[in-house]
């Protein structure tokens, strides 16, 4: 075995290329087997297998800088860099992230979670390096969906006028950008990746600019270059215009040819765009048929690909489903996502109505403008985002949205403690947030039945700007849809103490007070509907006349529920004589389970009701 052997990436230099071809397909299947327990992202991962032994092999990425954009893909770079044993741990509690982390190893350059920012950084690293005058490689790799995110173009325009030394990996596996078309651009592509291409266009250009005879017929000659190119080969101008030395298609599963086109890129003096064609899932056919499915996956059969595990009904999909019967009733409307229609359950509302479906790819700043244009022209536009990722539309919920009131539906998905894909997902921001945006309703939901009520109170009743928090996964013990009308209401009543959240944590809450009612201790439990612009007599009527208050919820401690609540007690002398404020802290949680995550930051129910007894004696 070829992989055992491999302790650090320096023992992938020492290969020859048929053990670079073996090490490829054991990558191929030690991925596989360990994803299929564990879960994780597997088809596009299986993509760069060779991309990534190709880098390994002409770069040292304990001092060259490679950085991931979204780093679902790092998982063959992990394998490489000493982390192979722990692979058994991946995207456990205490265990392998399933993300680039620098704390976790030298060789992993930056942080990556969401998308679009790799060549950004990239750059960035790049001026540092100039300015401190030392001497590595930067490499950003980023694929065609990522490529759509506006900041994207932001920084290869910046990138590609900087001058500086960088290379940008294009991994084009044709989710997103259109493959060259015909057999004279394939042939060109191919003349541009040939060593003696590379050298030739290099003796050319220093031949012709000794004199200035020479820089003229240099000049004419590559105008006349550009022209061919822009009617033959569009695509590779837009890059070539923004200053990038252009090398590609490659194709992205033949690592001899990826290692000699990274060994020209590394010499190359300036920016340099290599674009590989790869395929998502490849080498295993399951993910190669049903690469979405395999995108991001729990555990599943290596040898059919069925996923183990019953499957459940889950929050995204009520959301769905209830939009696609309300989209029914009303033709104004629309579904609106940022490259997440199945993550979102909108793959329903999408195959019913494809002409009131917009997917804009990973671009959340553009699916929140673009909402409110719809909006502002008569409908009802309901866009669906992930709570991560939603912050990237912070500004647009103001600016473009909010000061005009508009009616615009946000269904925020995921938010809370997500468990394993960890600190760069958890939703522990959007209740902060979102309760800062002027004219906001922020509805939360504790059960299937609730999401239903709230989503149709959302679209036909609620004026203005209102989102609808809700977490990944299945409802708990609470089925129940309390009166959703007014902000809060009382589940359970007691004279003792309240306990009071919102969302999903109402489970928490409810188990902690049955421990509490066992031990003598009889415990109010306030449920929050809404989490924003609360109204004083509500809040004193609801909180007030208890010793001891506690507020649950899995969000960060600055600007959280809990403190607007303590706030608005204190100015009004209705405070309790103890205030707890029960939430995720001041640093964002790692990855788990989420009932591991909520034991570890003290929000499950013997956390809550040890906290209660202890502020009471």
């Amino acid at each position: 075995m070829i992989l055992e052997q491999i302790q650090d990436p320096s023992d992938v230099k020492k290969l020859n290329d048929e053990q670079v071809r073996q090490l490829c397909a054991e990558l191929r299947d030690f991925l596989v087997e360990k994803v299929s327990h564990t879960g994780g992202h597997l088809a596009s991962n299986l993509g760069v297998v060779e991309l990534t032994v190709a880098i390994h092999r002409v770069f040292d990425t304990s001092r060259d800088r490679l950085v991931f954009d979204v780093g679902h893909q790092c998982y063959a770079h992990k394998a490489l860099t000493g982390r192979r044993d722990r692979f058994d741990t991946l995207r456990q509690l205490d265990g392998l992230s399933g993300f680039p982390k620098p704390r976790e190893s030298i060789h992993d350059a930056f942080i990556a979670g969401h998308a679009s920012n790799s060549v950004s950084v990239a750059l960035g690293m790049a001026r540092a390096r100039t300015l401190q005058k030392e001497d590595y490689q930067v490499l950003a790799l980023i694929g065609d969906g990522a490529l759509n995110g506006g900041m994207s173009f932001e920084g290869l325009n910046d990138a590609g006028a900087s001058g500086e030394q960088m290379i940008v990996i294009l991994n084009d596996n044709g989710m997103s950008i259109s493959r060259n078309v015909g057999g004279l651009s394939r042939h060109l592509a191919r003349l541009r990746t040939r060593p003696e291409y590379i050298a030739f266009k290099q003796i050319y250009r220093q031949k012709l600019s000794g004199s200035a005879v020479g820089k003229k017929l240099y000049h004419l000659s590559h105008q006349v270059k550009t022209a061919l190119k822009k009617t033959l080969l569009p695509d590779i101008t837009v890059f070539e215009n923004m200053g990038f030395t252009y090398l590609g298609p490659v194709d992205g599963h033949n690592v001899e040819q990826l290692t000699q086109v990274l060994t020209l890129a590394r010499n190359i003096r300036g920016p340099v765009l290599l674009h590989v064609d790869t395929v998502k899932g490849k080498g295993y056919p399951p993910a190669e048929r049903e690469p979405d499915r395999f995108h991001g996956t729990g555990p599943f059969d290596t040898r059919t690909g069925a996923a183990l595990g019953e499957k459940t009904e889950s929050f995204s999909a009520v959301f769905g489903a209830t939009l696609t019967e309300l989209a029914h009733q009303d033709g104004r409307v629309c579904a609106v996502t940022a490259g997440m229609r199945d993550g979102t359950g909108l793959s329903g509302f999408a195959k019913e109505f494809p002409e009131r479906f917009f997917d804009v790819g990973i671009a959340e700043a553009h699916a929140v403008g673009m909402a409110a244009g719809m909006a502002r022209q008569g409908l009802i536009p309901v866009c669906a985002v992930y709570s991560s990722f939603l912050q990237r539309g912070f500004d647009q919920l103001i600016h473009d949205v909010a000061l005009q009131g508009l009616h615009v539906v946000f269904g925020v998905d995921r938010t809370g403690l997500v468990g394993a894909d960890g600190e760069t997902h958890h939703g522990c921001f959007d209740p902060v947030y979102l309760a800062q945006v002027p004219g906001m309703t922020v509805l939360c939901p504790a059960s299937f039945a609730e999401l239903r009520e709230m989503l149709q109170y959302a679209i036909r009743d609620c004026g203005g700007p209102v989102a609808i928090r809700y977490p990944r996964g299945e409802e708990e013990s609470y089925r129940d849809c309390a009166d959703t009308g007014p902000a809060g209401v009382i589940l359970q009543r007691g004279e003792d103490c309240t306990i009071t959240t919102y969302g999903v944590l109402v489970n928490q809450a409810l188990e902690a007070a049955e421990l509490l009612r066992r031990r003598g201790i009889d415990a109010r439990v306030v449920k929050w509907n809404r989490i924003s612009r609360f109204e004083t007599d509500e809040v004193i009527t609801l909180l007030g006349g208890s010793p001891c208050l506690l507020v649950l919820e899995d969000c960060m401690a600055t600007g959280c529920v809990g403190q607007r609540l303590a706030a608005i007690l204190a100015q009004n002398g209705a405070v309790p004589e103890r205030v707890i404020l029960k939430n995720c802290g001041t640093t964002v949680p790692d990855h788990g389970t989420v009932a591991q995550l909520l034991h570890r930051c003290a929000l499950d129910a013997e956390a809550i009701a040890a906290a209660v007894e202890e502020a009471l004696a």
